[in-house]
């Protein structure tokens, strides 16, 4: 069973402190959670009346870890999926919303398991998961990584500013080519 309270933290982790980068879609970010996220929620943390940069600068880790697990897991129903999937699905959810889901259903048709692409967990798509994940028990994450990874090389070829949010295989930032695995701005939901 995957624990996601633990995979929110980690993402938390990852995600680091404030940066508000002008080539980053999501603008001022601290833990992975944006401006305009805390705008969408009304999450004045401040107490001022206004959702503001300061909001953002106020985030605590567990703040950040539960709007994730409210917002980014259970709302979306992504903890309803086979465990396998979960941590990479969440933490692409965190950056590209239900996007990360559309990826899903794009790859469970591949796999040959017809389900509607509409970026919706619903019962036919989680449905048709588990049944990917019994079908494919060692694959079917692996599948989803490389298909997650395609949609941000993809994305780096049309916003080359972008790619500076890339990683390395050797851990480095800012790569554009082959030499790239990691890529995580904060991309806009639609």
């Amino acid at each position: 069973m995957t624990d996601i309270r633990k995979i929110a933290e980690q993402i938390v982790e990852t995600e680091g402190g404030f940066v508000d980068d002008p080539d980053d879609p999501g603008g001022a970010t601290k833990y992975g959670v944006t401006l305009g996220t805390l705008k969408r929620l009304n999450r004045d943390l401040t107490g001022d009346g206004k959702i503001t940069v300061e909001d953002v600068h106020a985030l605590t880790h567990t703040i950040a870890a539960d709007i994730f697990l409210e917002h980014h897991i259970h709302r979306p129903k992504l903890d309803s999926l086979p465990s396998m999937i979960q941590p990479s699905l969440f933490d692409m959810y965190v950056n590209a919303g239900p996007r990360a889901v559309k990826l899903l259903q794009h790859l469970l048709n591949k796999m040959e398991f017809d389900v509607t692409v509409d970026g919706l967990i619903g019962p036919q798509t989680q449905a048709k998961a588990h049944a990917a994940a019994k079908a494919a028990p060692y694959h079917f994450s692996d599948a989803y990584a490389i298909e997650r990874r395609n949609y941000y090389f993809r994305l780096a070829d049309t916003r080359p500013s972008l790619r500076k949010f890339a990683t390395t295989r050797a851990g480095g930032k800012g790569a554009g080519s082959s030499e790239t695995r990691v890529f995580s701005p904060k991309i806009s939901p639609k």
